[in-house]
């Protein structure tokens, strides 16, 4: 009763925070437009992604050193108020401000969710839970569609709503954990506390010491600093006044590699006591190799779904209901998959050849989307593909997932395992926005300034308001043909790149330890009734 109780919890929050995502990647592509800075979609999305994969690692720590439920209730404040910034945001600054905290609370959640996945289920079922706890993605498939459209262009309220709406989600885990709490006590089983002071130390020492050396606020804050500034400057650079030579784009990636990198070196090796990447840990294959296929799985991912949205739009004439509604066909078909393969995994207990087999089917998916790229006869293809990736990574995602879970053999690593594999996938993630944000900036404005030579508004317009473009231009228009043409060129760039990380993707795979999954939660000890 106490496992189906929080599986329930996890699918409702599930269900909130996977519909709010869903309809807030369309809402994100209007609300740029509508600061007429479409191409800094993909900036918005790096800088969200390189927040989120820091904070993964830090709730991580959190969670063991403070509890599940205070994580909870940190991750459920930032979204909130991130989303109330958003929803109220006058300019694209403001905007990503509340991007920020809201990309904080949201990887928080995720991280939770599967920290309370992991701690409910055993290894050989650990596939089936993973994707079983997700499986609000098959509704959310077909409703997200219906409303983006009904919510139209009212963009900020479609972001807003869910100020409200996801708290109420949480209500449910929040009242089975003080439920389990309450059962504890009144066995009374110790339940450990972060914030009785020990009698050999100040309280002001020992907070200091939770916060600056076990929770490594340095080396977040140098990792934060890393990726923000070698991944940024990628999608800033470019645009239809090119920036890369001034010093506001060289100064930030030089200082990113010279200057950041070594002291982040420096601080893991030499003085922090709790290392964000314990190297004892990542230097096992079996810790490494799905470390590799997280971040290059999205990275991969990425080249295709930052601007999919966009591409659909313009290229596609597809409305805002279809294009949401096939952007999210990747969640639903993946979703399913992992559920149905995970009751074989249940039976088989290995996971490396589904894994290898999953990412071939990436290749065959890359390959069709770089063959049919623009126009609406393309669309059906465009599906197909889209249904493939999700095939495939319902081999890969969460059968990675439990191998590294596996590897780390003791259940208090779980919580820091899943939080590297979330942090790499956030990675993967900025990776792809800042690559695919530097070809779409820098691509796309010197093809239009080519096609439309005696028109620089109407290049102007297509790069930074293609919403308002479309508008205004028909389909069989002559002048949307020719954008849907520089669209296709850009795209197939896009996938091109796309196939070649995966080459890096199927070799990690072939370096993972094919370690048998036992009917326990870790190898260390039997199915925990740990909250």
């Amino acid at each position: 009763m106490k496992r189906i109780s929080i599986f329930l919890s996890l699918f409702l929050i599930t269900l909130a925070y996977g519909l709010d995502n869903s309809v807030r990647n369309t809402y994100q592509a209007l609300a740029t437009s509508s600061y007429s800075k479409n191409s800094l979609l993909s900036t918005v999305n790096c800088i969200e992604q390189v927040l989120s994969a820091a904070s993964q690692v830090w709730f991580a720590r959190a969670a063991d050193l403070f509890g599940r439920p205070i994580v909870l209730f940190i991750s459920t404040l930032c979204y909130v108020i991130g989303t109330i910034i958003q929803c109220q945001a006058y300019n694209i600054a403001s905007y990503s401000v509340g991007s920020c905290i809201y990309a904080i609370g949201y990887a928080g959640t995720i991280l939770i969710c599967e920290v309370y996945v992991a701690d409910f289920s055993n290894l050989n079922w650990r596939v089936v839970a993973g994707s079983g706890h997700i499986l609000p993605n098959v509704i959310i498939t077909w409703v997200s569609g219906n409303v983006a459209g009904a919510i139209n262009d009212r963009w900020k309220w479609g972001i807003g709503m869910w100020a409200f709406i996801f708290p109420i989600s949480v209500i449910p885990l929040t009242l089975c954990i003080f439920h389990m709490n309450h059962l504890a006590n009144a066995n009374d089983e110790p339940l450990k506390s972060i914030w009785n002071v020990p009698t050999n130390t100040t309280r002001g020492k020992y907070i200091f010491r939770i916060f600056f050396w076990e929770l490594n606020l340095v080396g977040l804050i140098l990792i934060i600093v890393i990726l923000g500034l070698i991944l940024i400057p990628l999608t800033l650079g470019g645009g239809l006044t090119e920036n890369w030579k001034t010093a506001g784009t060289l100064v930030p990636e030089i200082l990113g590699w010279v200057l950041a990198m070594p002291l982040y070196i420096i601080w893991e090796t030499k003085y922090a006591t709790s290392p964000l990447l314990p190297w004892e840990i990542v230097r096992d294959r079996g810790i490494w190799s799905p470390l590799l296929i997280s971040l290059f799985m999205e990275f991969a991912f990425g080249m295709q779904s930052t601007y999919l949205v966009t591409f659909l739009l313009v290229a596609v004439n597809q409305t805002k209901f279809s294009a949401t509604r096939i952007n999210r066909l990747f969640s639903f078909v993946s979703v399913l998959t992992g559920f149905a393969i995970g009751f074989v995994i249940v039976k088989v207990r290995k996971v490396k050849r589904f894994i290898i087999f999953g990412i071939s089917i990436w290749f065959v998916a890359f390959g069709i989307l770089e063959k049919y790229c623009g126009g609406e006869e393309s669309l059906v293809e465009i599906i197909v593909a889209v249904c493939l990736l999700g095939f495939g990574n319902g081999f890969i995602k969460y059968s990675a997932k439990t191998s590294i879970q596996a590897c780390v053999m003791t259940h208090d690593m779980i919580a820091l395992a899943t939080s590297l594999t979330l942090a790499l996938n956030n990675v993967g993630k900025a990776f792809a926005s800042a690559v695919s944000g530097a070809i779409w900036s820098n691509v796309l404005p010197k093809e239009l300034k080519q096609k439309f030579q005696n028109d620089e508004y109407l290049a102007k317009l297509v790069f930074q308001k293609p919403v308002k473009f479309i508008r205004l231009y028909e389909w069989d228009s002559q002048e949307r043909q020719i954008v849907v043409g520089v669209y296709r060129h850009v795209w197939r760039l896009l996938m091109v790149v796309g196939l070649v990380l995966l080459v890096p993707l199927l070799l990690s795979s072939f370096f993972l330890r094919n370690k048998k999954l036992e009917d326990v939660v870790s190898f260390d000890q039997e199915v925990t009734e740990e909250i």
